[in-house]
């Protein structure tokens, strides 16, 4: 497996660890906002989110998403495209418990809105460089270029 490949197979996990990120369509970037990312693990180019049609993000368009992992041992920044989700199928496939404690009237509350991104470009720090680079550090010995191979610019 490619240093990218195994990257992106440790972010996918660090995402579904903790699924919270901020998210911002490119015109408006100043409008950051946290999101809990809806995973398929069968659909690996496509995130889903749920908010109100009343939104700034139900404008949907460009979008940038930036991930920082449980622990910080893992960042992503990565873009896609936001447009809605109609798929009757996907709602019944995302829908918890917890999305309907934000949409009192349940999968047909006519302010909800779920929203896919359709992934792009992203690029990936592992910051968890492992035992020996750790001890390394502390000893300040050079790890740049055991660092740089824990980062990737990739497509998702």
């Amino acid at each position: 497996m490619s240093d990218t490949e195994d990257l992106k197979k440790k972010f996918w996990k660090a995402l579904d660890d903790s699924p919270f990120l901020f998210l911002h369509l490119d015109k408006a970037p100043d409008t950051a906002v946290p999101m809990t990312a809806q995973l398929d693990k069968d659909a690996e180019s496509s995130i889903w989110f749920f908010t109100s049609r009343d939104h700034y993000l139900a404008n949907g368009g460009p979008a940038t998403a930036t991930f920082a992992g449980k622990g910080h041992q893992m960042f992503a920044r990565f873009s896609g495209t936001l447009t809605e989700e109609t798929s009757r199928e996907r709602l019944e496939k995302q829908w918890s418990q917890i999305i309907e404690a934000w949409f009192p009237g349940g999968k047909d509350d006519p302010n909800l809105l779920m929203l896919r991104m359709d992934l792009g470009q992203a690029e990936i720090w592992n910051s968890d460089l492992g035992f020996i680079d750790n001890a390394k550090m502390l000893m300040g010995f050079d790890v740049r270029e055991d660092a740089r191979e824990e980062h990737t610019e990739t497509t998702l």
